[in-house]
């Protein structure tokens, strides 16, 4: 089986492909169309975040048997169509799900304690004590929308606190011992803190924004390190504004392109992104939650293991 590499991935996953006995050529700088031209050529191809893989696409992937993208979600990827094609999907949110939850605590913990802020006023030779007197996350309700992977890594980082973590999913029955399952509006009526940790879905798309808030009954901070396009930035500033949210650590926005590597189009930047860059009660990262040495190499393991399970 030949396999086509689109993004380049940890050396690990070429060298132990190339074991399994798959022939692997890599093309990381060739445009759609050029992809496109050739990939009938291929049973297998191998991408992060490059470009969308749609219809037009497939239809000319004649021979392929496997997708694999190095990360978690596949909304890049339209799926429907590639399963109507018997063309198998494979993606890794084992892969990185340990780094997500760690960052999300990272970024919790250093809202709480206002770090960001401390460490900037420190390098400029103040020393404010009391403006930077923190809050701690003891006694509060983490709120986690989504409970596969990645919320679950990171209700296992918050075992080791005296806090309750509670879930909302779309599915049933995905509540365990670290988290416990409830309805939307039950965990509105309690957060103190939101995490978000969904897929980019048509129903993940926008969710969080002026009703949505609204809806909770204490101000409350919010976490995304899941995807910028669920959160409408506009409706968060003006939530930040008024105190109802208190401090946001956002990994994802709104504005970043589908592949992930580049956030404005053009020059112009929104003027609520120019609040969130000047808020004191905002940090921010760029997507690079799930993007640790160890997950890149924990990734690419992932993608070998499930092909090697599937077509050996």
């Amino acid at each position: 089986m030949k396999i086509l590499h689109l993004d380049s991935n940890h050396a690990l996953l070429i060298n132990q492909l190339n074991d399994l006995g798959f022939t692997n050529d890599e093309d990381y700088t060739s445009s759609k169309q050029e992809i496109e031209a050739k990939i009938h050529l291929y049973d297998g191809f191998i991408i992060r975040s490059r470009f969308k893989i749609d219809k037009s696409f497939l239809d000319k992937a004649t021979n392929l048997k496997f997708i694999g993208r190095v990360g978690a979600g596949l909304e890049n990827i339209d799926c429907d169509y590639a399963a109507s094609k018997n063309i198998a999907l494979i993606a890794a949110p084992e892969g990185n799900r340990n780094a997500v939850g760690e960052h999300s605590l990272g970024m919790l913990l250093s809202l709480f304690n206002k770090l960001n802020k401390a460490d900037k006023e420190v390098r400029n030779g103040k020393w404010l004590r009391e403006d930077n007197r923190g809050i701690e996350l003891d006694g509060r309700t983490v709120g986690l929308i989504g409970y596969g992977n990645m919320g679950k890594s990171f209700a296992k980082k918050l075992r080791g606190f005296d806090v309750d973590v509670i879930c909302y999913d779309i599915k049933p029955n995905v509540g365990d011992a670290n988290c416990k399952q409830v309805p939307l509006s039950e965990l509105q009526a309690k957060a103190d803190v939101l995490s978000l940790h969904t897929p980019q879905t048509e129903l993940t798309k926008n969710m969080i924004n002026a009703d949505f808030i609204k809806n909770f009954k204490k101000n409350f901070w919010l976490i995304n390190t899941a995807r910028g396009i669920s959160v409408v930035t506009k409706d968060l500033v003006d939530a930040l504004k008024s105190n109802k949210i208190l401090g946001a650590g956002l990994d994802v926005l709104e504005y970043e392109k589908s592949s992930f590597e580049n956030l404005f189009s053009d020059d112009k930047m929104p003027e609520a992104f120019q609040y969130l860059i000047n808020s004191e009660n905002v940090l921010l990262s760029p997507h690079v939650a799930g993007w640790t040495v160890e997950s890149k190499e924990r990734l690419a393991q992932t993608i070998v293991d499930k092909i090697q399970a599937k077509f050996c």
